[in-house]
């Protein structure tokens, strides 16, 4: 946390006295740097180190030193005395040991290593949740640019196309009603690039208000073709690798996904409640190691005292019925954990498997909208050859301009709709390089 926050300073003043291109991994860093449930999180975990280094100290020899003094105005026969005359003054000093508790400490020593490593799996689990909102947000304002820059494109086509009609409107070659039409085909591409303008602000607010950048910077893009291999292999991929591909998927995920290791760390801690509430028939054996006393009293008497023994100290539960209560109750409380165990895994079996076709889907869609995007730029460009040439109309120059328009965009959206769901995937593995990833999804047996 230090280190990211040190090179999110970094950047911050880099960003904001230069105005540079903001990368996505700048801005996963200070994305990171600015989450204040990540810093929660990180005084969790130092809360809970604590916990173990006072389990631990309980475990150590107890030092206790004490004082006492005292003065008297009545005796024994209730007779008043000088206070003075009956001063008594004292201190104590004594170390003990525990001995022996039934394993107690060793149980609560395990249960608080458990509650230390549950933190570091939740935390783990919103370090990789922060990552997919930044992510998220900064797809999300690439892919409403990427939608402008595409209304832009098509608010011009619009306008050259009304200009065209303006003037065979006024040489008598066109109607009035082809005219009009033009005319709402250009107002309707303004409205759709102003409605883009939109949702680029609304979508570059979200990821400054994730990351902290007080300025707007421009964001770099992303290099797609990195992905090209990746996308031509998912959209081709069998029913049979698949498969191979969730299992590998899987056994990976067992081991290093978050909230399964916070299940199993959960059905460990009740397994350890159990332990402890059996321990509870076991007796106490304590050793005081050293204790000495100094006195001192108004007479001009001074004394001192010292020694060293074991004590024992033990009990018989007469009350055995409340005690195997408590012992059923943590066998609920175990079992409950269990149940939540398997709860957790079916989950992520099923998160699992959506992710995959998820990403094995948009992979698909990138290829089939790519390619419906260049018939399209090709049915565009033929039409609007003949328009020139008064061989379309103008409904002819609309109609392929809006199916440009929309292929266009639905390129975009299953490009960074890939994007988002490898972030899916990455998140469920708790992948800090996204390479591995890749090379995963890469891998045909």
């Amino acid at each position: 946390m230090r280190a990211i926050s040190l090179l999110s300073m970094i950047l911050l003043v880099s960003v904001s006295l230069f105005a540079q291109t903001l990368s996505l991994e700048q801005a996963r860093v200070l994305a990171l740097a600015n989450s204040r449930s990540l810093a929660k999180y990180d005084l969790s975990i130092k809360s809970s180190i604590l916990d173990e280094k006072n389990q631990f100290y309980s475990m150590l020899p107890s030092l206790s030193a004490g004082y006492s003094a005292s003065m008297n105005y009545l005796d024994k026969d209730w007779g008043f005395v000088n206070p003075l005359d009956t001063f008594t003054t004292g201190m104590n000093f004594k170390v003990t040991q525990k001995i022996f508790e039934g394993g107690k400490s060793l149980v609560q020593k395990a249960l608080n290593s458990i509650a230390t490593e549950s933190v570091r799996k939740e935390a783990q689990a919103e370090y990789f949740n922060v990552l997919d909102s930044v992510d998220s947000a900064y797809y999300a304002a690439l892919e409403a640019a990427a939608s402008l820059e595409a209304a832009e494109s098509s608010l011009q086509t619009a306008a050259l196309s009304l200009s065209i009609a303006e003037i065979r409107q006024a040489s008598g070659m066109i109607n009035q009603g082809d005219y009009l039409k033009a005319l709402a085909d250009k107002e309707q591409k303004e409205n759709s690039r102003n409605q883009a303008r939109r949702s680029l602000s609304l979508s570059m607010t979200k990821l400054k208000a994730l990351t902290g950048i007080a300025q707007t910077a421009e964001l770099a893009e992303v290099d797609f073709s990195a992905y090209e291999g990746t996308i031509q292999f998912l959209a081709a991929i069998s029913d049979d690798e698949t498969q191979m591909l969730y299992d590998r998927f899987w056994k990976l995920l067992v081991r290093t996904n978050p909230s399964l290791a916070r299940a199993a760390l959960t059905s460990q801690r009740a397994e350890k409640n159990l332990s402890l509430a059996k321990r509870d028939f076991a007796p106490t054996v304590s050793a005081t190691i050293f204790s000495t006393s100094f006195g001192y009293s108004a007479a001009g008497e001074f004394g001192s005292t010292s020694g060293g023994g074991i004590s024992i100290e033990g009990s018989i539960p007469i009350d055995f019925w409340l005690r195997k209560n408590r012992i059923d109750k943590s066998k609920i409380a175990r079992d409950s954990a269990g149940l939540d165990y398997l709860s957790a895994e079916i989950s992520l079996e099923t998160e699992l498997e959506t992710a995959l076709l998820n990403t094995i889907g948009q992979a698909g869609s990138v290829l089939s909208s790519r390619r419906a995007l260049e018939y399209a730029e090709k049915h565009f460009e033929y039409i609007m050859e003949r328009y020139r040439l008064s061989q379309s109309s103008v409904s002819d120059a609309g109609d392929a301009s809006s199916l440009l328009i929309t292929n266009r965009n639905n390129f975009i959206k299953a490009r960074y709709g890939f994007l988002q769901s490898l972030s899916k995937l990455r998140s469920l593995g708790a992948f800090d390089d996204e390479s591995i990833l890749i090379e995963l999804l890469n891998m045909a047996d």
